[in-house]
C-alpha cells in the first residue's frame, strides 16, 4: 500500500471530541498524521481517544489537549505546548462548533449570539493565527474550516448567529489564501450540509431518525476531511459544498416550518 503524503505530519483537530472533527481526525490519523485533538470536556476528549483507538487508531498517533477555542489566551498558550512537544503544526482543522435553541431574531439576545461567535468563528481565528508562523516556518500548510452549506445557501433553520458565522468562516477561508498562498499555504472552507451528528440535538425541533439516516454521515466528513489535506500542496480547494442527495435545505421537512 503506498504511503500516504500525510505520513509524519502533525494534525490539529479543534472539536475534535465528536462529530466532524473526531471523523476527521481518525482519518489523519489512519493517514499517518500525529493528532492532537482538542474540546472543553476532558471527559469527553477521553471518550474520544478510547473511540479512536477502536476504531484502529494506535495510541501513540492521537492524543488531547483540553481548549476552550473562544478563550484567546488559552488557545496560545495550548498551541505553543503542542508545537513544544511535537514541531509546528501542518494541518489545522477548525471544527469546534456550537449553537443553541433560542437562536432565531424573535427569542434569542446578545449574550448567546457572543457565545456563538466567539467559538465559531473567533475560535477558528485565534487557532489559524496561533500556528500561522509554524506553518510559514514549514514552507506548507493546510487549514480547514467546518463552515456550513447554510453559510453558503442561506436559510432559516440555524438562525442569524450561526449562519452568520459559517458565512464569515467561508470568507476568513478566502482571505487566508489571498494573503498566505504566497507563503506555501492554503485554506478550504468545507461546507457540508446537514450531518447527523450531535449539535442537532441542539435545535428546537430534533430530525426524525429516518432523516437522520440520509443525511451526511460523520465518516463521509473524516473521509473529505483526508481528501482536502492529501492533496499535493500546490493545490487548494478554495470552497469544498458537500450535502446528502436528499438535501433537506433544499426539499424542508416538518422542523423547518416556520411559526
Amino acid at each position: 500500500m503506498a504511503t500516504s503524503s500525510l505520513a509524519g505530519q502533525l494534525a490539529w483537530v479543534t472539536g475534535g471530541g465528536s462529530g466532524i472533527g473526531l471523523a476527521g481526525a481518525i482519518e489523519l490519523a489512519r493517514a499517518g498524521c500525529r493528532v492532537v485533538i482538542s474540546g472543553r470536556d476532558p471527559a469527553k476528549l477521553e471518550a474520544a481517544l478510547a473511540t479512536a483507538r477502536g476504531a484502529g487508531v494506535d495510541e501513540a498517533a492521537i492524543s488531547a489537549m483540553p481548549l476552550d477555542v473562544g478563550d484567546k489566551a488559552s488557545v496560545q498558550r495550548v498551541a505553543e505546548g503542542i508545537q513544544a512537544a511535537h514541531g509546528p503544526v501542518g494541518i489545522l482543522v477548525n471544527s469546534a462548533g456550537i449553537n443553541f435553541p433560542k437562536r432565531y431574531w424573535g427569542d434569542t439576545d446578545g449574550e448567546t449570539f457572543d457565545k456563538v461567535v466567539a467559538v465559531n468563528l473567533s475560535g477558528a481565528t485565534y487557532c489559524t493565527l496561533a500556528v500561522l508562523h509554524g506553518m510559514r516556518s514549514l514552507g506548507h500548510g493546510t487549514v480547514i474550516n467546518v463552515a456550513s452549506f447554510v453559510g453558503w445557501h442561506l436559510t432559516h433553520l440555524t438562525g442569524p448567529a450561526y449562519t452568520a458565522t459559517k458565512a464569515g468562516m467561508i470568507a476568513l477561508s478566502h482571505s487566508f489564501n489571498i494573503e498566505e498562498g504566497i507563503h506555501g499555504l492554503r485554506a478550504t472552507a468545507l461546507c457540508p450540509g446537514e450531518v447527523a451528528t450531535p449539535i442537532l440535538k441542539s435545535r428546537p425541533v430534533a430530525p426524525s431518525a429516518e432523516d437522520m439516516a440520509r443525511m451526511l454521515q460523520e465518516e463521509d466528513l473524516g473521509h473529505t476531511i483526508r481528501f482536502i489535506a492529501e492533496l499535493p500542496p500546490h493545490v487548494c480547494i478554495n470552497e469544498l459544498v458537500i450535502s446528502p442527495v436528499f438535501n433537506r435545505l433544499y426539499l424542508g421537512g416538518k422542523e423547518f416550518q416556520r411559526g
